[in-house]
């Protein structure tokens, strides 16, 4: 993974303040567990009632902590006074979504002052393995804070 130098030197302060007002992800109890530059992780412990019927977990939650890995990997790199915007994203689901917890791992593959371009994983753990349960291609936009959410 290449080494990336952040032009905000209080990026995490940030990201983790951001992380705390994502009301989605707190409903479905995601952690974000790690934070560096270009890097971000996000742990999802499993909950029967966010599985499909099959008893798998949905693929929806599954995009929903990549996604979030992957914009918070890109905001990273960002000003200071940032956020991001998912542009786009490709999601592969290569295995069932089975296990104790589920780990999303967003981080980036080119970076840029407008676009991003972000690559993620998620690893279903069980009994300490990890498997690839889903890999994601995702672009993102930085844009300048707004001063409240749009009506």
């Amino acid at each position: 993974m290449p080494t990336f130098n952040p032009v905000d030197p209080d990026f995490e302060r940030h990201i983790r303040a951001s992380f705390a007002r994502q009301k989605l992800l707190e409903s479905l109890g995601a952690r974000l567990t790690a934070v560096s530059p270009g890097a971000v992780e996000i742990e999802l412990p499993f909950r029967a009632d966010l599985t499909q019927q099959h008893g798998f977990v949905h693929a929806g939650i599954l995009t929903s902590i990549v996604d979030t890995a992957c914009g918070y990997a890109a905001l990273t790199l960002m000003p200071a006074g940032f956020e991001v915007l998912t542009v786009e994203f490709k999601v592969n689901f290569v295995s069932p979504a089975t296990g104790a917890r589920f780990i999303g791992r967003g981080r980036v593959t080119k970076p840029g002052r407008t676009l991003t371009v972000c690559a993620g994983d998620v690893f279903a753990t069980s009994g300490g393995a990890e498997q690839l349960v889903a890999t994601m291609l995702a672009t993102m936009m930085g844009l300048p804070e707004r001063a409240s959410p749009p009506e």
